[in-house]
């Protein structure tokens, strides 16, 4: 057996290009936008959380051109960046693993009660995000989850409760990964070609997308970024977020 046996670019690129052309059938997309759409009608925020690599996906929906302004992005760093927590913190492999994380990134958040939330994981199990979800809930906000259900089926949950991501949310988008998230596999085990951060951000767009489609529908005009590297982009951002003072963080 060479190296380089079974492990074909080209596969990935088919692989990929299939859950393109499957994804955006998800009913379920429709279901979160009318979810965004809600919130934003309310005067709420989309607060998107992702810990690891789903911070990317956070990344999407949160203060990016062509992205909603009223969003605002969470993360484990907001314990040190707004709490008082040592910079230490941050170097525990097990950080996204402790669920009293998620209450004090939750409490150090400006949040408002007609905010949305979305949160990315990729297995759904892990105590930040499990917890996360937990309080979400309780204190009354709609919740989408975007995660691999075909992972998080797999495994079991890292939270106390026993419960996983997809227990808790009112909409549960699939980024349709298969389980370890890689497709191609290797000759001596593993595999490598990750799925999630594609499909997870394809997700985000469509629901943004959707979203935006629905508020012209309703008359409105949709809050939505210029890029800063188009000359006229600055006025217009900073005019859109004077909006939401105090409620977005934009920056680290």
């Amino acid at each position: 057996m060479t190296v380089n046996e079974g492990v074909d670019p080209d596969d990935f690129a088919h692989h990929i290009a299939e859950l393109v052309r499957t994804i955006p059938k998800d009913p379920e997309i429709v279901r979160a936008a009318g979810l965004f759409t809600r919130a934003l009608t309310a005067g709420g925020v989309i607060q998107a959380f992702g810990s690891g690599h789903s911070e990317a996906v956070a990344m999407e929906i949160a203060g990016r051109a062509g992205g909603l302004v009223p969003t605002n992005r969470l993360a484990l760093r907001d314990i040190v960046l707004h709490g008082d927590a040592p910079r230490s913190e941050l170097d525990r492999y097990d950080l996204e693993r402790d669920p009293a994380v998620a209450r004090t990134i939750l409490d150090l958040a400006p949040v408002h009660r007609h905010d949305l939330f979305v949160v990315i994981s990729n297995s759904g199990v892990n105590g930040v995000v499990v917890e996360l979800a937990t309080l979400v809930k309780q204190r009354g906000h709609d919740l989408i989850a975007i995660t691999s259900r075909a992972h998080g089926d797999a495994v079991p949950s890292r939270h106390p409760s026993g419960r996983k991501l997809t227990d808790l949310a009112d909409v549960v988008l699939d980024n349709h990964a298969p389980y370890g998230d890689a497709v191609l596999p290797l000759p001596g085990g593993g595999a490598t070609g990750a799925v999630s951060t594609i499909t997870s951000a394809l997700l985000a767009q469509l629901v943004v997308a959707h979203t935006v489609r629905d508020l012209l529908r309703a008359g409105q005009v949709p809050p939505v970024y210029l890029s800063a590297n188009v000359p006229e982009g600055d006025a217009h951002n900073l005019a859109l977020e004077a909006r939401y003072e105090g409620r977005i963080r934009r920056g680290a």
